[in-house]
């Protein structure tokens, strides 16, 4: 502000004005450009004066005044004038010419101001508009940019004070010979230095702030038990308190900041997919907590607000009368004090009311036959039994509008065939989908299993707990393993593990589950807790972060003297044991210990992704080691020289962890420091700020919005085959930053992402630049129940169609298996550069890299699309159920008698172990059929064939674990079935013996198959669930692949509780065979059954049935209750055929 020395044309044009006394104000405001510089002004340079005055004191002119231009500059005098003939003047002046053309260069009016008058006085309000083409020195400008007018102020105070009297806003009772004395404390006693001290009036009004100690002094608040004082203090919940009724005019009170931190809002539910018709209503709800309490919900549509006062909401959107451009998702955010959060979005289809709520055509689905079923019409071993997806329909809706719908509705399987297939002697019964309809969701359960153990040395947390939340909901086991159902309603799945014992870091993840049900498996790394060094609290410590040799520390924590203090607020003068411990990026292999998932909360309630330059654990305690310590004033000092990409050293903050909601949350920034006291004086550094209190897990890190997606499929076999991808596989990403001129040499590594296969593969998040490739780098690999799957080969050679990328992107992608250069390494992983999608670039706007705004596309990619692959190494083993199912996707479920697994929320599997004598690796295979069930005696379930393993330690001796149906309840529920199992070696076998606990039990289990071929053994399956000292190994699990993952580990170590992965032949044995060595010219038993003939065993009638059914019908000429044993109390007859 430049004030003129010679104010008076603008005493001149108040006085003339009628203004009186007014108080003027002059300034100069400028413009300048070097090309429009014109006569009249300094030649040199483009600045124009405009010089404004204005009064405050406003009083009615005499009449309206218009200065004419003086000597020295033209100008205007501009009026405005209230109703009654009242009015003010404002004085504008503006040098040059003035054009007359300048309504249009004008802003629209602002809205008028409040009125400044108080209780029973007159004020003034204004409004102004600006000048849309200032930088024309104001020659468009002409016109009046601020109006006034009088207005009436406040109506009469009316008040009342039962003690002291009104202030001068009328809106508070100030009390002049009191004063307040107050004390203001977190949650833990320490004091609450800084906190503010404000009264709740109209308008919250700053009276003072708390000292060091949490003291505060406040004279003049009445103690009439109705003045509100209101407290606050960054970070944490604003607090209210009610000043009391008192009759001393000094007083003390204490406050108290409880809970704790202020933060954003969480999300807890998202609105759920929604089917309806055209004319019907729905109901979409979000649930969202935070401190303070979310207060506001907003609502969008494919992007776009909804108006709240057309649709009224607030957590919940109704939608009444449908139509079909209401389709679309749909998503909410929540807001509060403390920030917003929005959730995750969700799908409503709109359809016509005569439309078919599903595709009534299934889709094609083709399953592997056995070895023995070559099918000439389509030249391969696949038959197509056709599936329906199942997404969401608009079924029979309830009465009312609610979040949830009462019956969940998916397209399903309507309607089945049953198909014969013609094989190599025999013929094979499938069901084959032929229509699909709408029906109820299969119900299905998510659990996550996994193990926790030491990232160092693979030591198990032992009887850890498990925190969801601030609830403990589980605990690891001695092995370290662990399993947590996952609530209903859950998006992200946030567990935090404690050790007891306190050897290993508290560690916080997010753990992806399969949405569809079913079990997924994780391994959790965990990091071991730094010895802890003892440090002087009455001097300044230094603590180096940085776990490379031969490389200088990240960074640096610099505590001042006395910053140490006890929770009450004490300061700690004793010596202090400090454990930091810290998570280096610059090594490459501990990026799986990662807390959380990097992901932080942005102001508008998105989330984003965070790229980390190291995370470190801090616990500070006193000599015993028994109370806790926080610290502040601490200083982290990060050394720019570790920071490889400048634009990182401007956005670099300090965080810290949430463990409840799994998100990072900003404690601070970071500020260049050119020198140090310290030993290397000529370095620089960021440096930040904190104080280590109630959260000691920190995160140094940059919001980064270059992301991507990247498409991974996983496959039973290298056919990669559609029909053979897996669901619940792991997949998970590693951001390199490599090494200048080395891509596949990474020095550090920024982020670890996971994803989960569903039907369609994932999408993971990872980092990615468009103008350089070799920015980011990933390394991708793929789990499934602890196993790591293989990656498509890269040597000796790319082969685009064995990896899944066309080229040239493949060769820009540059796309390396481990195992690349050296063959002896693992083949489980793979790398490539991270280089986004140029839009103008066809080739690669097709995946397997997708821009982060494209993820639908992504998550929507035909098979077709390019994608990266990993598969299995299965052995030697193969599944046929009659009725088909997928255990990976446990929506594929049909309520069928003969379904392998009748009820989808529970899987029991059964496996027996057979033990071969002979030189050779023998095929057996298990036919499983009705045996005792009325609607399913004598049909087929289904064929499972295994190849027996070696025994390391006998050569002449090997076994296998062969699966079969499980006796017991049908879909139904109504009554069980003992399955008839026929266990059959492939070749010249002949049964030397069987377990003689199980051979015990099936005669005291009657009834009982016979056993006239020795050249195989059938039974009918025990309902007990045997353990090994009977050969039968069973496993219930809420996940098919897990019950048998379990059941399979038991059989092959012989125990009812260990697990194993090396055959053990010689433990826990069912039955046992001798097989000789089979000459070429010999069958194999799966290529012709041997009692069965060119004609089905399974359709045959009665009287040319094999001699075990024959007996089961001869049998039914009684009943069998649910348990299967003979009703009435009838004797049974055991019936032997001749």
């Amino acid at each position: 502000m430049r004030k003129r020395k010679n104010p008076g044309f603008f005493r001149k044009l108040a006085a003339t004005a009628g203004l009186g006394r007014g108080i003027l104000r002059f300034w100069r405001r400028s413009q300048a450009s070097g090309s429009l510089c014109s006569g009249g002004w300094r030649r040199n340079c483009c600045i124009q004066p405009r010089l404004h005055a204005e009064t405050r004191a406003w009083v009615p002119p005499v009449a309206p005044v218009r200065t004419k231009p003086g000597p020295l500059l033209e100008g205007r005098a501009m009026f405005w004038e209230a109703r009654g003939g009242s009015g003010g003047v404002l004085a504008d002046v503006v040098p040059g010419p003035l054009l007359q053309d300048s309504k249009k260069f004008l802003s629209p009016w602002s809205k008028w101001s409040e009125c400044s008058g108080k209780c029973g006085q007159t004020g003034v309000q204004k409004r102004t508009r600006s000048c849309l083409a200032e930088h024309l020195w104001g020659a468009r400008c002409n016109e009046v940019t601020e109006e006034g007018r009088l207005c009436p102020g406040a109506s009469p105070c009316n008040l009342t004070c039962v003690m002291g009297r009104v202030n001068a806003d009328c809106d508070a009772c100030m009390c002049q010979d009191v004063t307040l004395h107050g004390k203001v404390s977190l949650e833990d006693g320490s004091p609450a230095a800084g906190a503010r001290v404000y009264l709740q009036a109209k308008k919250l009004k700053l009276l003072t702030a708390a000292n060091g100690a949490g003291a505060f002094r406040i004279p003049g608040v009445c103690p009439d038990g109705k003045s509100t004082l209101k407290i606050r203090k960054a970070k944490y919940v604003t607090a209210s308190v009610t000043v009391p009724e008192k009759i001393k005019l000094n007083f003390r009170t204490n406050v108290m900041f409880s809970p704790p931190f202020a933060g954003k809002p969480y999300i807890l539910k998202s609105p759920e997919d929604k089917a309806r018709r055209v004319g019907q209503s729905v109901s979409l709800c979000c649930d969202a907590v935070g401190t303070p309490e979310p207060d506001r919900y907003l609502w969008y549509h494919n992007g776009s607000l909804l108006d709240p006062s057309l649709y009224k909401y607030k957590n919940n959107l109704i939608l009444k009368n449908l139509n079909r451009g209401q389709s679309g998702e749909y998503f909410c955010k929540a807001s509060s004090d403390g920030g917003s959060a929005k959730s995750q979005p969700a799908k409503l289809a709109v359809i016509g009311k005569e439309e078919p709520p599903c595709d009534p055509q299934p889709q094609s689905h083709p399953i592997r036959l056995p070895h023995d079923c070559f099918q000439n019409t389509t030249n391969s071993f696949y038959y197509d039994v056709g599936k329906c997806p199942a997404k969401i329909c608009a079924g029979k809706l309830d009465k009312g509008l609610r979040c949830k719908d009462n019956t969940a509705y998916c397209c399903g399987v309507s309607k089945m065939e049953t198909r014969q297939i013609s094989c190599n002697g025999y013929t094979l019964p499938t069901k084959v989908a032929v229509e699909c309809g709408c029906k109820k969701c299969t119900e299905t359960k998510k659990t996550v299993r996994g193990r926790a153990i030491a990232a160092d040395n693979g030591e198990p947390l032992r009887f850890g707990h498990i925190y969801l939340g601030n609830k403990r909901v589980s605990m690891t086991g001695y092995k370290g393993t662990f399993s947590v159902h996952v609530p209903v309603d859950t998006e992200r799945l946030v567990l935090t593990f404690v050790d007891r014992l306190q050897k290993f870091v508290n560690t916080t993840k997010v753990l992806p589950f399969n949405e569809k049900g079913g079990a997924v498996f994780h391994e959790v790394k965990l990091l071991r807790k730094k010895p802890p060094v003892t440090l002087e609290s009455s001097e300044t410590n230094v603590i180096s972060l940085g776990e490379m040799e031969d490389d200088d520390p990240i960074a640096e924590l610099e505590i001042p003297p006395y910053a140490f203090y006890r929770k009450n607020g004490e300061v700690y003068t004793g010596k202090v044991k400090a454990s930091v411990t810290f998570l280096d990026p610059r090594n490459v292999s501990a990026a799986d210990v990662t807390q959380s998932d990097l992901n932080f909360v942005d102001d508008e309630g998105d989330i984003f992704p965070l790229r980390t330059y190291g995370m470190f654990s801090v616990d500070f305690t006193d000599e015993q080691g028994t109370e806790s310590l926080n610290a502040e004033d601490v200083k982290v000092h990060l050394d720019t020289a570790q920071v490889k990409m400048p634009e990182h050293l401007e956005e670099m903050k300090l965080w810290s962890l949430n463990p409840e909601t799994g998100l990072w949350e900003e404690e601070g920034d970071f500020s260049l420091e050119r020198s140090r006291r310290h030993k290397r004086e000529e370095r620089t550094f960021l440096v930040g700020n904190m104080e280590i209190k109630e959260r000691r897990l920190f995160n140094l890190d940059v919001p980064e919005s270059r992301r991507c997606y990247v498409k991974v499929r996983a496959y039973r076999s290298e056919r990669f085959l559609p029909s053979e991808q897996i669901q619940g596989v792991v997949i998970s990403v590693i951001n390199t930053e490599p090494e200048p001129g080395f891509s596949s040499n990474p020095r550090a590594w920024g982020r670890f992402d996971s994803a989960v296969t569903g039907p369609n593969g994932a999408c993971v998040p990872a980092f990615c630049d468009e103008q350089n490739p070799e920015a980011y780098g990933a390394y991708i690999l793929a789990s499934m129940g602890g196993e790591e799957l293989e990656a498509a080969s890269s040597a000796p050679k790319l082969n685009p169609n064995v990896i899944g990328v066309p080229q040239p992107y493949l060769n820009k992608l540059n796309y390396r298996r481990t195992d690349h250069e050296d063959p002896s390494t693992k083949k489980t992983a793979f790398s490539i550069n991270m280089a986004k999608p140029n839009p103008n670039s066809p080739e690669e706007n097709n995946g397997p890299i997708y821009a982060y705004e494209n993820l639908s596309e992504c998550e929507e990619a035909p098979y077709s699309a390019a994608h990266f692959r990993f598969y299995r190494v299965e052995g030697d083993t193969y599944d046929y159920n009659t009725v088909p199912f997928n255990e990976d996707d446990l929506m594929s479920w049909t309520d069928d008698y003969l379904a392998w697994w009748p009820k989808p929320m529970e899987f029991r599997a059964c496996y027996i172990k057979v033990k071969i004598n002979g030189p050779q690796e023998v095929n057996i295979r298990s036919r499983n059929m009705g045996g005792t069930h009325p609607r399913t005696i004598g049909k087929l379930y289904g064929i499972r064939d295994v190849r027996s393993i070696r025994s390391p330690e006998r050569p002449g001796v090997s076994a296998a674990c062969l699966e079969f149906k499980c006796s017991g309840m049908l879909y139904d529920q109504d009554r069980v079935d003992r399955t008839l199992v026929k266990v059959v070696p492939q070749g010249s076998c002949r049964r030397d013996g069987v377990n003689s606990m199980l051979h015990e039990y099936l005669v005291n289990h009657l009834p009982m198959a016979t056993n006239n071929d020795s050249s195989e053994y059938t039974m009918l399956a025990p309902l007990d669930p045997l353990g090994h000292n009977y050969g039968i190994y069973t496993v219930t699990d809420q996940d098919p692949r897990i019950a048998k993952e379990i059941a399979l580990g038991r059989c092959f170590d012989g125990t009812s509780d260990g697990t194993s992965r090396t055959m053990k032949s010689d433990i826990g044995v069912a039955l046992t065979f001798t097989c000789a060595e089979r000459s070429a010219a010999e069958q194999s038993a799966f290529q012709s059954p041997r009692n069965s003939g060119q004609q089905s065993l399974l359709e045959l009638p009665r009287e040319s049935a094999p001699e075990e059914l024959q007996w089961l019908c001869l049998y039914f000429s009684g009943t069998l209750n649910k348990k299967g044993n003979s009703s009435k109390g009838l004797p049974v007859v055991l019936l032997l055929p001749s």
